[in-house]
């Protein structure tokens, strides 16, 4: 998932804003992991898809900790269940 990502932001990077391979890979992966971008933007489109690719980054991570975190997050949520009164009571 990281590097599918990372692969979006770079064909992101490289084609709006026309950075070398290598820029578009440090500036997506410094946005993929919460940090910023490295060069300033210049175009509007560069800017544009830059701002979607920081949310989408952003859910990216929500998303990938959510999996190994909803099992124990479901257990827990059990654990302050309470039963209703039946009506018969």
């Amino acid at each position: 998932m990281v590097f599918l990502a990372l692969g979006i932001g770079m064909l992101g990077y490289h084609g709006f804003e026309g950075m070398s391979w290598i820029d578009s890979f440090a500036n997506a992966a410094m946005i993929l992991s919460g940090m910023g971008p490295l060069t300033p933007l210049s175009t509007t489109s560069g800017k544009v898809f830059a701002g979607f690719y920081a949310l989408f980054s952003g859910l990216i991570v929500i998303a990938v900790a959510g999996i190994p975190l909803a099992p124990g997050t479901h257990r827990l949520l059990h654990r302050f269940h309470l039963e209703k009164d039946s009506p018969e009571s």
